[in-house]
């Protein structure tokens, strides 16, 4: 007899949204791609991605609520470079994605830069569904567009001694007002173990909702690694460097107290000033139980194991 075992982010199919419903909407937003750059939601495309976008949805990524609205996700984001309000916008709108290029380096084969345009086309894209779960008790359901980060270190070629990535976000106070405030440790810096980068649910995401990023998302490219807690998943990206130093990320570096490099879901550990057991789901009264990694540890939990001392979940 053949049992079908569920993974955990995965409810039964009649609890799902529609395929329909979500491809027919994906069609509809892939045709307004092209319109004005400025609008509620934001800019529009960075770049000129022709048909890439609505990338085909890898079918093995699947969720267990329905996709957020993008009139809630679009307008609740943090970005600190430009607000510490979850209102970014138009602030956000005034940083220029076009042409955007990305440093490769530390210790790699060799060190070099490429534009968000060729990455793309040298690596491809794809969609999935990914649950995105907030330090501060709130979450979302989106349908990203990206890459396995794997296929990018693979690209770099690093080098045995790599044991870390680290990844920069942009550095421009004219653009920026955040990054006026002496106080935070700019440039926003994230990293991930090698292993954790060469997992298969890190992704490298360039567009969201069948379309290019929009600025307050992190365009034109960003991390999402969905076990993790999200200010993990740095923004508008423009260096990735292979090292073997353990990086200092942006929020150690500001409240190390609170915030850890591993910064894993776990409903157990609670934030010093707040519970995490549950989260309140964007655009909706609810709140619901929070799930060890995020739902995800099928996935990632192994790649912990030796770590016991390590401050994994803050």
């Amino acid at each position: 007899m053949y049992i079908k075992r569920r993974r955990g982010w995965e409810i039964p199919d009649q609890h799902a949204t529609p395929e329909s419903v979500f491809l027919n909407r994906r069609a509809l937003l892939g045709s307004a791609a092209g319109l004005a750059a400025t609008s509620v939601f934001g800019t529009g495309p960075a770049f000129g991605a022709g048909d890439s976008y609505p990338a085909t949805r890898n079918e093995a990524y699947t969720l267990d609520r329905p996709v957020t609205a993008e009139k809630f996700s679009a307008n609740y984001n943090n970005f600190y470079e430009f607000s510490t309000s979850k209102t970014v916008l138009p602030d956000a709108n005034a940083l220029k994605t076009k042409p955007w290029t990305i440093q490769i380096d530390g210790l790699v084969e060799k060190p070099f830069e490429i534009e968000v345009e060729d990455l793309i086309r040298k690596i491809g894209l794809e969609e999935r569904l990914y649950r995105h779960r907030c330090v501060e008790a709130w979450s979302m359901s989106v349908p990203w567009t990206g890459f396995p980060l794997a296929k990018l270190v693979a690209l770099a070629k690093p080098t045995s001694g790599a044991k870390y990535v680290q990844m920069q976000t942009f550095m421009n106070k004219a653009v920026a007002p955040g990054q006026r405030q002496f106080i935070y440790p700019w440039p926003y810096t994230e990293g991930l173990t090698m292993a954790e980068a060469n997992n298969d649910l890190a992704f490298v995401a360039t567009g969201i909702y069948g379309k290019p990023l929009a600025n307050q998302f992190g365009a034109p490219i960003r991390l999402a690694v969905p076990w993790k807690y999200g200010f993990k998943s740095v923004k508008s990206i423009v260096k990735i460097s292979f090292v073997e130093a353990r990086p200092k990320t942006f929020w150690e570096g500001l409240q190390a107290q609170e915030y850890g490099f591993w910064a894993n879901v776990n409903p157990a550990v609670s934030h010093p000033r707040w519970s995490q057991a549950s989260e309140r789901v964007l655009g909706t009264d609810q709140r619901v139980p929070t799930l060890i990694y995020n739902g995800y540890g099928e996935q990632v939990a192994d790649l912990y194991k030796g770590l016991e001392k390590e401050r994994l979940f803050v």
